[in-house]
């Protein structure tokens, strides 16, 4: 695709209650508008009853023009809905402690192109990872957290996520609990990783936990953050085989591995806008 076929490109997200005639309607408003589809994938939840829509298109109408085209499908049918440029670089904050890898899986590929994504800060509690950080040329911003400073250290965030436009925030192992408040903002739009393949071991050493059980699979858990621990809607996870043979030690170094992978493609599919909520669930067009 030429960088003005990229430029004509979008990608249309929508959800709302399911009921016939919602894809004849919305494809006949991409027609008025001169879209061209190049993907389409829709979803009916038989579980909450609503409809699920993601549509990449091409067309010579201005955005404005295609929004107008929609909106009135938009409100004939409730639909929550966004329209994005494909490709257009979702601004992302990233928040560690002191475990890199994580963090540098997203800024490897973020460098490389694979993911659509713009870094202007990264934060963290510690300074561990503040040459990670000057490696990559990303500003690194320390904001220590003590409970007695906790209210303080999120107003702090708040006012960089503002400075900064942040659209996505990813906790690639940022090991600090974010207020119930913080977590009700970022609705949608913030992406945690948990160490194991949940709902599983939780809290301290979960590593260690699944090996004084003798489990034959390991994995991790990618989900949006939301006041409920562990507990937000999953985007991705992923598991590998591991045996009596392996020490705990060897089960942290292997789980590290599939950590990074997960999340990192979460936040692709984010980015991408192939992530939809369905209550405590999500629709992920892949």
């Amino acid at each position: 695709m030429t960088e003005e076929q990229l430029n004509r490109a979008y990608v249309l997200t929508l959800s709302c209650p399911d009921r016939p005639g919602i894809v004849h309607a919305v494809a006949g408003a991409l027609l008025v508008a001169g879209c061209n589809i190049l993907d389409s994938q829709q979803y009916g939840s038989p579980a909450t009853g609503n409809f699920f829509m993601r549509v990449e298109a091409t067309t010579t109408a201005s955005r404005a023009e295609l929004q107008a085209s929609l909106e009135p499908v938009v409100q004939s049918f409730g639909m929550q809905w966004s329209l994005n440029p494909v490709g257009q670089k979702v601004r992302t904050l990233l928040m560690a402690s002191t475990s890199a890898h994580c963090l540098n899986d997203i800024l490897f590929q973020q460098r490389s192109g694979t993911l659509p994504i713009e870094i202007p800060a990264i934060v963290s509690n510690h300074r561990d990872l503040a040459g990670l950080a000057e490696f990559y040329g990303i500003p690194f911003h320390h904001i220590p957290v003590t409970p007695d400073t906790k209210a303080q250290a999120e107003d702090k965030l708040r006012a960089l996520m503002a400075e900064h436009d942040i659209e996505l925030t990813v906790l690639a192992r940022y090991m600090q609990i974010i207020s119930d408040d913080l977590c009700a903002d970022l609705t949608g739009k913030a992406i945690n990783i948990h160490h194991s393949f949940l709902p599983s071991f939780k809290g301290a050493k979960p590593y260690h936990q699944a090996h004084a059980r003798g489990v034959k699979l390991i994995g991790a858990t990618a989900h949006y953050v939301t006041a409920a621990l562990d507990e937000g809607p999953i985007i991705e996870q992923e598991v590998i085989r591991v045996d009596h043979a392996r020490t705990p030690e060897q089960f942290v170094q292997m789980g590290r591995d599939v950590e990074g992978r997960t999340l990192t493609q979460a936040v692709q599919w984010h980015a991408e806008h192939r992530v939809l909520l369905d209550g405590n669930r999500t629709v992920v067009f892949n």
